[in-house]
């Protein structure tokens, strides 16, 4: 029997499978309340891969820092493709698994084999006018963030030019759902379900799949509308790019659009927030200088929106950290642990201003997230505007009491309750930039307001308010 010391002691390497072993449960009261006590737990005992328990379905999870940086530089090593899941292949992962619907959608995050690279070309084509800030379409889409920014901003001031409010459900939340229907070309406000729904697959709870029924068909609708009659927005993009896709093929990944420019950006933006108003880690000096972007660097790096990145499968056995990963065995990297890694984290100065750009949020190597730059941008233009008409703000709550929600995927704040107090003169502005038509054309009549269920729920949040 071979032995190895690593961080959590001896750990023996006698051939046992994965599927033989007990692993310890993850998602459990305290990876929702206290996930680096967990990642800690993990690490002690197990060294930088540990064996655990997702759901019910055994996994590997990557903790350390150079160990996820190894497997996400390696896509031939660690390839995707839940073809190579070795258990499912099997039988032995349950049909009614709760992250089974988020995974069984094979898009571009997740799919593996020669269909990915004529697929990733396509997005960065199609993506490329809405990330070159040189591109008109960049320039309408930094002028709608901006405008939707203020409309959300105007709404909760209806309460009052100071008071309280959910910065979570009043702004981080709906902003990007707005954005995701600009990006998408969703007529009036059918794009409110849908992120709805897009919400309810990520959290992986009872009613994950038929959301993503529901889902998939709303955006099978939009692919064939598109597919009829082509605009200026991402499927359309997409399409040209990639004409060969399915309307199944292209509601795919107009999902994971969805969910990229919606929870993700969300939690960004709250996260952001707490960072700034709380004033750690000299966040608040950062963003007085003008450094949005700089602010958010450091808060993916503390706090990961995406702590679990969709898996990977180990292409033969393969030791990393203290065991040997059998051949089509599941490999889930965790950014969140890895930035926790001591190897990493000792290494980062708390104090500066300036900070690392080695975090590994949007992942590393050639799948890093195409649309990274995209997510970076709604999140800045959004939180810059946010901290430009309030004149002051301030949390409700002590930041260790903050309500926290964890999914296999994702980690945000359920609320984010703050003191407000509105400029006395709310600034109303147009990007420089921006085309002249861009301000009436941003914001959507105020019937089609009225007829939202997103506006009607936040309308209702400040009413409820009162």
């Amino acid at each position: 029997m071979e032995s190895r010391t690593g961080e959590g002691g001896s750990v023996d390497l006698d051939g046992t499978r994965l599927e033989e072993m007990s692993p310890e449960p993850l998602l459990t009261r305290d990876y929702e309340t206290r996930p680096s006590l967990v990642y800690e737990r993990l690490r002690q005992r197990h060294g930088p891969v540990a064996p655990v328990d997702l759901l019910g379905v055994p996994a590997w999870l990557v903790l350390g820092y150079r160990e996820a940086f190894d497997v996400l530089q390696d896509d031939d090593g660690w390839p995707k493709g839940l073809e190579r899941w070795r258990a499912r292949s099997e039988g032995r992962v349950p049909g009614d698994w709760p992250l089974g619907p988020s995974l069984e959608v094979n898009h571009v995050l997740i799919q593996g084999g020669p269909g990915y690279q004529p697929l990733r070309t396509a997005w960065d084509m199609a993506l490329k006018p809405f990330q070159d800030p040189r591109h008109p379409q960049a320039k309408r889409l930094k002028a709608a963030v901006t405008a939707y920014a203020d409309e959300l901003i105007t709404l909760v001031g209806q309460a009052g030019g100071t008071g309280l409010a959910d910065l979570s459900a009043q702004f981080a939340r709906p902003l990007p759902l707005m954005v995701a229907s600009h990006l998408l070309g969703f007529p009036g406000s059918q794009g409110d379900d849908a992120l709805m729904d897009m919400w309810r697959v990520l959290d992986a709870g009872p009613d994950a799949e038929p959301a993503l029924e529901r889902l998939l068909a709303t955006l099978a609708e939009l692919a064939a509308a598109k597919r009829e009659k082509p605009g200026d927005d991402f499927p359309s993009y997409l399409l040209a790019a990639h004409p060969d896709l399915s309307l199944d093929e292209l509601a795919r990944e107009l999902f994971m659009l969805l969910g990229m420019t919606s929870d993700h950006v969300g939690i960004l933006v709250s996260n952001t927030v707490v960072e700034v108003i709380s004033g750690e880690g000299g966040v608040r000096a950062s963003l007085s200088a003008g450094l949005v972007r700089e602010s958010m660097n450091r808060v993916v790096m503390r706090k990961p929106p995406l702590v679990n990145f969709v898996p990977r499968f180990a292409a033969k056995d393969t030791p990393l950290g203290n065991y040997t990963i059998r051949e089509g065995d599941p490999v889930w990297v965790s950014s969140a642990a890895a930035h926790a890694d001591p190897l990493f984290s000792d290494n980062v100065c708390p104090s500066t201003t300036v900070s690392t750009r080695a975090h590994l949020s949007w992942g590393a190597g050639r799948r890093q997230c195409p649309a990274r730059e995209l997510a970076s941008t709604v999140a800045a233009v959004g939180v810059g505007r946010l901290f430009e008409r309030f004149s002051h703000l301030d949390l409700a709550l002590p930041v260790d009491q903050l309500p926290w929600r964890s999914s296999p995927f994702m980690r945000g704040l359920r609320s984010l309750p703050v003191r407000y107090e509105l400029s006395p003169v709310p600034e109303r502005r147009r990007a420089p930039d921006a085309a002249p038509e861009t301000a009436e054309t941003v914001i959507p009549d105020p019937s089609a307001r009225q007829r939202s269920s997103l506006w009607r729920y936040l309308t209702e949040l400040i009413r409820v308010g009162r």
